[in-house]
């Protein structure tokens, strides 16, 4: 079966599903896999003289870099500009190295061969005969009679219009509420006014902060939802499977639709679908220039915030764990399947009905444990990657957060900026959410299974038993 944490699988690996004898071509698979990991460490091992020296220092410059990009993130001044030097100039000079030890060729013959053990490894550990658990099956929903959409004609760069949604959704029998971007809006008593008229499923044409306020009017009168992917990054969008290149496309739920059941978030009696992030990113987002220039807002701010690692901290109780001290932390609605803070933003949830919070802490407290972070990742001690039930966050003593005031801290509530009293509480609400969805999903994909060598190895030299 697949655990609920990061979609790790249990079950004992096969290939790809047709194969004649499944087990016989993991097993050749897993033994490609460990032979080409071989024959790339030999490669390396087998560089001119003084290249495994070489290739250790390209260690060292890669953790040099993260020291480099640490001081230029937390600092000003003269450490910042010797930060984006070390930054910079730690690759290069690995490169450099590289060529000069004359490795160079070594380094991509063994490239080739780790991504050819990669590739076998992983098709090794699939199991495409129970991949069907590891993501979102719908069931099938009669067509709505009344559905009504509300449309931002503003979210996504002008996607509505682009699209032609309006008209797609009316033809296709919905009533549409388009937004007047000039006036400020609550998005929540219209959905509830839409109610009220007899609406039997409501919908969102624009970002996810919207998506998530009209969702939890549908979860409150147990109406489906429709997700149509117009916003700008469409995160909820992306983990129900739906096409983001052609939003129109989502409307097509309307009449040949299926349902899912899907757990919604909740903080402070707000809903989200996405995460819900504290620290020094909530922080960023607090500042008025951040949604026009948000790289630039971040570097301009970060060392205030940070302050060599010195700033502002959070303590957070995961269930019955604490986590103290944080910088920063995220909530989702469900687990990402790949729990990486620099990789959120492109990583996704295979499901949205487990159950459970991800919880993803991260603490640096200088350019060693940053260093730390870069090359063990998951398994540096600064970062702790979590699933809970409830989630209950604190500033430390004696510290204020961004913008906020004493009692409170900055939150980014699916990337909306608010500001809300201490403690903070994230539960979830298994199964709240009817959600209506097309019977063809282009971005349903099962995660890839992780890497685990000692399964691997195991899965090589086992030798089936004969009858």
């Amino acid at each position: 079966m697949w655990d609920t944490e990061y979609g790790r699988t249990e079950v004992a690996p096969v290939t790809a599903s047709g194969s004649g004898d499944p087990a016989g071509a993991a097993r050749r698979l897993a033994r490609c896999a460990l032979a080409a990991a071989a024959a790339a460490i030999v490669a390396l091992l087998t560089a001119l003289t003084g290249g495994l020296l070489i290739l250790l220092a390209g260690l060292v410059g890669f953790a040099a870099a993260a020291m480099g990009l640490w001081w230029f993130l937390a600092h000003r001044g003269l450490p910042r500009v010797a930060g984006a030097v070390v930054a910079v100039g730690a690759p290069i000079g690995v490169l450099v190295l590289f060529i000069v030890g004359g490795v160079w060729g070594n380094a991509l013959v063994a490239l080739a061969l780790w991504g050819v053990a990669l590739g076998c490894a992983r098709t090794a550990l699939r199991r495409p005969d129970r991949e069907w658990e590891a993501v979102m099956r719908g069931t099938p929903a009669a067509r709505p009679r009344r559905p009504v959409l509300i449309m931002n004609p503003k979210s996504g760069g002008g996607k509505v219009g682009r699209f032609g949604l309006v008209a797609r959704a009316e033809a296709l029998g919905a009533k549409v509420v388009l937004l007047d971007p000039s006036v400020q809006t609550d998005v929540t008593a219209l959905a509830r006014k839409a109610v009220a008229d007899g609406a039997d499923l409501l919908g969102v044409a624009g970002g996810d902060g919207t998506q998530a306020l009209v969702a939890a009017v549908a979860a409150e009168h147990d109406l489906p939802f429709l997700v149509v992917s117009a916003g700008t990054r469409n995160h909820f969008a992306m983990d129900l499977g739906l096409d983001r290149t052609d939003p129109a496309n989502c409307l097509n739920a309307l009449t040949d639709g299926e349902e899912l059941r899907v757990d919604l978030g909740w903080v402070d009696g707000r809903p989200f679908v996405n995460t819900v992030s504290f620290g020094v990113y909530a922080d960023v987002v607090q500042r008025p220039e951040y949604r026009d220039a948000k790289a630039e807002t971040a570097v301009e701010v970060l060392p205030d915030l940070l302050k060599g690692g010195e700033g502002p901290r959070l303590d957070a109780t995961v269930d019955a764990l604490r986590l103290p001290a944080q910088q920063a932390l995220l909530v989702s609605n469900n687990p990402y399947s790949a729990p990486d803070p620099f990789g959120v933003s492109s990583a996704h949830r295979p499901r949205l009905d487990r159950g459970e919070l991800g919880v993803i802490g991260i603490r640096v407290d200088g350019a060693a444990q940053a260093a730390e972070l870069a090359v063990r990742g998951t398994q540096a001690a600064g970062l702790n990657v979590l699933t809970a039930r409830r989630v209950e966050i604190v500033g430390s003593p004696g510290n204020s957060h961004g913008t906020a005031t004493p009692g409170t801290i900055s939150v980014a509530v699916d990337g909306e900026a608010l500001t809300l009293p201490t403690p903070v509480v994230c539960t979830l609400r298994p199964g709240a959410l009817r959600v209506l969805v097309p019977r063809d999903r282009p971005g349903v994909v099962p995660p890839l299974p992780p890497l685990d060598w000692r399964r691997i190895t195991k899965l090589a030299f086992h030798t089936p038993r004969t009858p």
